[in-house]
């Protein structure tokens, strides 16, 4: 259903600003349109048309920002087109480099007290959304918020619930929240309308790096069930004890 609803979309390219174009491949998240827009993203970028500042892919658009006195819009444009007739974008492949990421997560307890709430609005036990969230690998589909914080995605149709109504006060770094069928990571302590399931050790955002965002969109993760001893273990691991290989 998502891929027959994504290929009917037909891409729009809008203007952004003064010095922006938005390339849309969907109107709501689906896995094509997602894909779609991280290849597209890719391809931009390896295109490296003279004049394009930057080029970042969101859930299902890319915004593509330009200098406008080096390029003018129409020719901006012109170029997209051709790149979107290239080929069918929501089938491409998925960038190269992405990796599995296996993260240690202790679900429920009272380092994730909303666990029990969440498999509830879900129609799940607690038992059972454990077994979903955990078997589930989810791909990054954008980072946003707040720096190297992604969204992780799609869950089975049962995930589909909503937001709260009201806003948790605060999760920790690494909290593991869930809402329409999406999964966030945190990469800093913040207030939140999403329901916290899960908590990692992962330190997502590491400034004094040279890749300061751990996560890249098509990374794929899977939130693998641990005990709190072993959060606290890997305390001192930016890592958290994930597992990482490479997607080939």
């Amino acid at each position: 259903m998502d891929a027959a609803i994504s290929k009917s979309f037909e891409p729009l390219i809008r203007p952004a600003g003064l010095d922006g174009v938005l390339v849309s491949f969907g109107d709501a998240l689906t896995e094509p349109a997602n894909r779609a827009a991280l290849a597209f993203a890719t391809e931009v970028e390896k295109a490296g048309i003279d004049g394009v500042e930057d080029c970042a892919p969101s859930l299902v658009s890319v915004l593509v920002q330009f200098d406008p006195v080096h390029l003018e819009f129409e020719a901006l444009v012109e170029r997209l087109e051709a790149l979107l007739r290239d080929r069918t974008w929501f089938d491409a492949a998925m960038p190269e480099g992405r990796r599995f990421i296996r993260v240690p997560t202790v679900y429920g307890t009272d380092l994730a007290p909303q666990l029990d709430e969440a498999a509830k609005a879900a129609g799940l036990s607690s038992e059972e959304a454990i077994a979903q969230l955990a078997e589930s690998r989810v791909r990054v589909q954008t980072i946003g918020f707040a720096p190297g914080q992604p969204y992780l995605g799609l869950l089975p149709e049962v995930w589909d619930i909503p937001r709260q109504t009201a806003l948790t006060k605060a999760v920790p770094e690494g909290a593991l929240v869930v809402a329409i069928r999406q999964l966030v990571l945190f990469s800093v302590s913040s207030p939140t309308g999403w329901r916290h399931v899960g908590q990692t050790a992962l330190k997502l955002f590491r400034p004094d790096s040279d890749t300061p965002f751990f996560l890249r969109p098509g990374d794929e993760v899977q939130f693998v069930p641990a005990t709190p001893d072993v959060l606290k273990h890997h305390a001192d691991d930016p890592n958290g004890g994930a597992e990482i290989e490479a997607i080939r």
